[in-house]
């Protein structure tokens, strides 16, 4: 298991001297079955590898598996564990380059991420006056926590404004 280690910067535009850096590693977490459950119930993935833990029992992995885009959800969580901009108006989700499921998750097995700061662009303010601010791009890899092996990958755009 990884120390979890968190970057703190002032501001935004801190964020453009740390391009190619290693952010740190969040806190280990752990998905449980009832959240899998839930996650079925609000997108409609009763997918009997993720819901019935019986059948699962005798299936390819031999227990349910975390819904891939429930592992994805958890992201955003993880790199706030990572990575801290102190002084913004909002911050936002812009959205994904690249998303990678490698390995099936378990429920109840301790997973952590990782992250590295790819890229970092200033957004110019607008002309109506709203405030600029910086466009940054994160890998992050969700791995098991126990093996430091990745089982989700997502380059993660985001935004920070001042």
């Amino acid at each position: 298991m990884r120390t979890a280690k968190k970057t703190i910067v002032p501001t935004p535009s801190d964020l453009l001297d740390l391009v190619g850096q290693d952010l740190g590693a969040s806190e280990p977490r752990v998905v449980t079955q009832e959240q899998i459950d839930r996650f079925a119930d609000v997108t409609g993935d009763h997918q009997w590898i993720h819901v019935d833990v019986e059948r699962a029992r005798s299936g390819p992995f031999g227990t349910t598996v975390v819904h891939g885009f429930l592992t994805l959800a958890l992201v955003p969580l993880l790199l706030a564990d990572i990575l801290e901009v102190r002084e913004h108006s909002m911050g936002v989700n812009y959205g994904l380059d690249r998303v990678r499921f490698v390995r099936p998750l378990p429920p109840g097995v301790e997973i952590q991420g990782t992250a590295t700061l790819v890229s970092a662009r200033p957004i110019p303010a607008a002309q109506d006056g709203s405030p600029g601010g910086v466009q940054a791009k994160a890998s992050v890899v969700v791995e098991f926590a126990d093996r430091s092996q990745p089982c989700c990958v997502a380059e993660i755009l985001f935004r920070y404004y001042g």
